[in-house]
């Protein structure tokens, strides 16, 4: 009998993590320089714990209904087709009533400026579903530069990653820079962070119950002067009615 030589190839990973104070990816062994992570603005405790209670026990008077990768989820927005990119109504009456305070405070927050969303979707990640969120961009043809979410019940850690790496940095394999994520806190994506690297939620960082609400604006093309401006506008108007129900 001939013996067989088994060859494995194990994945180089790069990882980093993220300073809020001096917004700098810093590498976990100091094998590597530490470099400017662009598009993350993190804004601790921005809901309190009683305001957190209400917010859950309100979204638990809804219902959750199953989704991907164990999670439940609860949808406030248009009927999206985005593979043949169409935008519908369908039965959205508006982001829910409990969001009107949370936007017009994220709205101080000069990074957020005129931040005016169009949607809002509630996350529950569970452990013992094995809740987690693969790495993925989120659209860009009808969503727009920033997306913002709040993160509540547990404190958690957003991985994001860079699959071609940073080769001028010598980092030829993949980045990983994790972005620690408080209880009550409310981060923002944009910029690269939002259209270059991937985010995801890993199973490992969901120890017990989280529920995020996650917010999104229009793109340039659904805002006054895009192509589809004037659904753009109807479509903000019920949303910021904010008398919605999930859809």
């Amino acid at each position: 009998m001939g013996s067989k030589t088994h060859i494995f190839f194990v994945k180089l990973v790069h990882h980093f993590l993220f300073d809020p104070e001096t917004r700098l990816a810093i590498c976990k062994d100091a094998k590597a320089t530490s470099f400017p992570f662009p598009g993350v603005f993190l804004w601790e405790n921005f809901i309190s714990e009683e305001e957190e209670k209400t917010l859950i026990s309100l979204m638990d008077q809804d219902a959750w209904n199953l989704s991907q990768s164990g999670r439940r989820k609860q949808d406030f927005g248009p009927k999206v087709n985005f593979k043949k990119r169409k935008v519908r109504v369908g039965s959205f009456s508006g982001l829910p009533a409990l969001s009107q305070e949370l936007v017009i405070r994220m709205q101080q927050e000069p990074n957020l400026a005129g931040f005016q969303p169009v949607e809002q979707c509630n996350l529950d990640y569970h452990p013992q579903r094995g809740s987690a969120i693969d790495p993925h961009l989120d659209d860009s043809w009808l969503w727009g530069e920033r997306l913002v979410t709040i993160n509540m019940l547990s404190n958690t850690t957003l991985t994001m990653s860079l699959d071609q790496g940073l080769p001028e940095m010598g980092l030829g394999e993949e980045v990983r820079v994790a972005v620690h994520l408080p209880r009550r806190s409310l981060v923002v994506l944009y910029g690269e962070a939002r259209h270059m690297w991937k985010h995801a939620i890993h199973r490992e960082d969901v120890q017990e119950r989280r529920v995020c609400s996650t917010y999104r604006e229009l793109s340039a093309e659904f805002l006054p002067g895009g192509q589809q401006a004037e659904l753009g506008a109807q479509l903000l108007n019920i949303a910021l009615s904010f008398q919605g129900a999930p859809i």
